[in-house]
């Protein structure tokens, strides 16, 4: 497979459940290595098992085990004081507010805590230097040059990934150079049968053992989105069968339900100091409706707090929202740095109208000109809109044509591969809009 990136990232976690655990063992024989330890010991695997499991759940909100981030050492550096911190309060709560297991080990979690925190951090510059320069997966692509540059590009731009490109002299010896190269894998154009010629010094490369993968499906390995101006219909016939997805359809939105319902109790709290603050700010409503586009390109209104002063686009009209957007109020432009605004989209999610995970509903004035704009964009309406999604956490905020084709892009990524697990992920992962900025 081309895709090492699962792998590298399981290795991650399971490095990080041994090292959790090694770090117990320690502070455990410490303590009471003049006792019975493995009683010790065996009386603080269960609570301490059900804790760990909540920390790797931290540390992947965090983003310990996104590998962009763990190739930019400095973000690394300043997300995992946070991640390892909530993870030091959670544990506190966990034996002093619920205290099942009789047990209270304050001394002994915070050196649990600093013991795996060096592991860790030596562990990471390890996997760095190992899997960064050590471990690549060579690869080449073969075929017309301006979509092979444009992958390329992307190939590059992903060093953390662990692919190195290596450029061919020519598309003709090619036996001769995976040799010389030691080429692992070959990038090959998805039109491949309307080529003869290249089909056979393919051939001719098969004693190699090397592998051979189409770049559409390089390209989503690689990027986490689908490549809108290189595939054709029948890509479509093939991988967007809807029919498969019922049983997932029913399932999720018995969740979205369950989990809907659980964020709009929680949070009333936090509710209703919004609303107080917005009131107080112009006196104006405190929630927002706006037309938006759902699936099957049926209309809805989409819920929100009012972030924009009142009547904001009376004399404008409909305009792309901005990164500092003058309409916004002040109590409305600290929602949205936070996306609090968004929380009474928990109505729609109850509704049905959206899922909590899918692509974000677009405005039917932005739908009418992007679906003029952008090949195949209807296909956007397939499945539900969601209240965040894959788009949101690879991409920022749409603000322009060219932002919402580069979206679209990743809309069917997750339209092609939407999973329970992949929409676990996605909800998890979403928390990380709290410690980024647009």
């Amino acid at each position: 497979m081309l895709n090492t990136l699962n792998l590298r990232r399981f290795l991650l976690i399971t490095s990080d459940i041994i090292l959790l655990y090694f770090s117990l063992i320690v502070v455990v024989f410490w303590d009471f290595r003049e006792k019975h330890f493995l009683k010790t010991l065996d009386e603080h695997l269960v609570p301490f098992s059900i804790l760990y499991f909540f920390w790797l759940i931290i540390f992947y909100i965090f983003g310990l085990y996104d590998l962009s981030l763990i190739r930019i050492k400095e973000t690394f550096r300043a997300r995992m004081p946070g991640a390892l911190s909530t993870a030091l309060i959670l544990g506190l709560i966990f034996f002093y507010l619920f205290p099942f297991f009789e047990l209270t080990p304050k001394t002994n979690l915070v050196l649990n805590v600093l013991i795996f925190t060096v592991l860790q951090y030596f562990w990471r510059k390890i996997f760095l230097t190992l899997f960064s320069s050590k471990f690549l997966t060579k690869i080449v692509i073969v075929g017309q040059a301006q979509k092979a540059s444009e992958l390329a590009e992307e190939i590059n731009a992903r060093p953390h990934l662990g692919y190195r490109l290596i450029e061919l002299k020519n598309d003709k010896d090619l036996m001769s150079q995976i040799k010389e190269q030691k080429i692992d894998t070959i990038l090959v154009p998805p039109d491949l049968a309307f080529n003869s010629e290249l089909i056979k010094n393919l051939y001719q490369c098969l004693p190699a053992r090397v592998k051979f993968l189409d770049w559409t499906s390089a390209y989503e390995i690689i990027t986490g989105k689908i490549p809108v101006l290189s595939i054709n219909h029948i890509w479509f016939l093939q991988n967007l069968k809807g029919g498969k997805k019922i049983f997932y359809d029913m399932i999720k939105r018995a969740l979205d339900v369950i989990w809907a319902g659980i964020i709009f109790i929680l949070t009333m709290p936090i509710w209703l100091i919004i609303m107080i603050l917005i009131k107080l700010e112009d006196g104006g409503p405190v929630i927002y409706t706006q037309e938006r586009i759902g699936k099957d390109k049926r209309p809805f209104l989409l819920f929100k707090f009012r972030s924009m002063k009142p009547e904001a686009e009376k004399l404008t009209g409909p305009l792309w929202a901005e990164a500092r957007d003058y309409r916004a109020t002040k109590v409305g432009a600290i929602l949205r740095k936070i996306h609090l605004d968004e929380l009474p989209q928990m109505i729609n999610a109850l509704k049905g109208e959206i899922s909590l995970v899918g692509p974000r509903p677009e405005r039917p004035e932005f739908v009418w000109q992007l679906e003029k704009e952008i090949p195949h964009y209807h296909l956007r309406h397939l499945i539900k809109p969601g209240f965040t999604g894959w788009a949101q956490l690879k991409f920022r905020y749409g603000r322009s044509i060219m932002d919402a084709k580069e979206k679209f892009q990743y809309d069917l990524y997750y339209i092609k591969n939407r999973s329970l697990f992949l929409d676990l992920g996605i909800l998890l992962k979403t928390f990380q809009l709290f410690f980024k900025k647009e």
